[in-house]
């Protein structure tokens, strides 16, 4: 008799999120494996696009808002249910046999409520008493998690996010609209103020060898914020904005960038870092929270956010970078081989099963 898996996957939705990618990488790799004496069954508003591209090695349950509400509970039981998010609202109704719980950061604690007893944060102290296996998407998630929030007697793992570049795309029809042919650095995520993006347009108020593009969502009021910084103070001639990209439009900046910069200040893993990786390319990161974690040694650093400074870390690494350039691309390349969503998917796999 088959195992029954649930996996809370509504967010596969938003694909340009983070949340979003990760559901949607991880199942992928998913239905790679072998999945044998395992029926696995996806939550999803769009059940049609799913089964036309994974057919019936998943099973498909239509996901609806109601679902967030305890009335509305799923009421069928599940030997082992996966909440992918540490946020999610949707819970079963009847405790499986086993609770799985991936948490990619506690960030709410600092940027909604510091009061444990709010109720974002006894959402998740519910997640926890559920738990009978959490996942934590890196080792600063586990730090931070273990921080504000008990989590004694439950079993903890760590399991790595994987590489979303497992094969490039033809981009040969592709072109930069931005800047006119000049060297462009370039970042991208959702315009959030952890983000920190306004630090390297700072630095660009007194850089002038390079353009700066950003890539992502920049509807949201930090994105009015940094459009609004960018026009009154003169610098539409070398910052912008890209809004959301497709994937070959990703992998085009990513590969004719100078540097990828990545500034962030509160971030549980960093999927861009390793994209960036991928192609060789210089990637500079702050040192807080989690990316010295993805970047190792490969990866160059910001302590601070002085403009002055990032410039001359910038400039400086560059031509470290450029004077060592074939070492510089094998490192680059080969840290960002180490992270696999096949391998993420088979230590899953193994909870699934244990």
């Amino acid at each position: 008799m088959n195992k029954t898996v649930f996996l809370e996957s509504h967010n596969l939705k938003n694909r340009n999120g983070g949340l979003g990618v990760f559901n949607y990488e991880l199942i992928k790799a998913l239905s790679n494996q072998n999945l044998d004496k395992l029926s696995i069954t996806l939550n999803n508003k769009d059940t049609a696009s799913l089964k036309a591209e994974f057919g019936t090695q998943f099973s498909y349950k239509k996901y609806t808002s109601l679902q967030r509400h305890k009335l509305f509970r799923i009421t069928k039981k599940y030997d082992v249910w996966h909440s992918m998010n540490q946020n999610t609202k949707v819970e079963p109704r009847v405790n499986p046999k086993k609770y799985i719980l991936t948490v990619h950061d506690v960030n709410f604690v600092e940027e909604e409520s510091n009061d444990l007893n709010s109720k974002v944060n006894l959402l998740f102290k519910e997640k926890i008493n559920r738990a009978d296996s959490i996942v934590y998407i890196s080792n600063y998630a586990k730090q931070m998690t273990h921080q504000y929030f008990d989590t004694k007697g439950i079993e903890e793992h760590v399991i790595y996010n994987g590489n979303t570049i497992q094969e490039f795309i033809d981009i040969s029809n592709l072109t930069n609209p931005f800047g006119q042919g000049k060297p462009f650095l370039f970042t991208i995520g959702d315009f959030i103020e952890r983000k920190n993006f306004i630090s390297i347009i700072k630095m660009m108020e007194i850089t002038d060898d390079f353009n700066l593009i950003i890539a992502g969502n920049n509807d949201k009021s930090y994105g009015h914020f940094i459009r609004d910084y960018i026009k009154s103070n003169k610098l539409e001639h070398k910052v912008f904005l890209a809004g959301k990209i497709s994937n070959a439009q990703k992998q085009y900046y990513l590969k004719n960038c100078t540097a990828f910069v990545f500034p962030s200040i509160r971030e549980g893993f960093g999927l861009p870092i390793i994209e960036a990786m991928t192609f060789g390319k210089p990637v500079f990161l702050s040192t807080l929270t989690s990316l010295p974690e993805v970047g190792g040694d490969a990866a160059f650093y910001w302590k601070d956010f002085d403009p002055n400074y990032m410039k001359e870390t910038l400039f400086g690494q560059l031509d470290n970078f450029e004077k060592n350039k074939p070492e510089f691309e094998i490192k680059l390349k080969q840290r960002a081989a180490t992270f696999s969503w096949d391998t993420a998917a088979q230590e899953y796999l193994n909870l699934y099963r244990g």
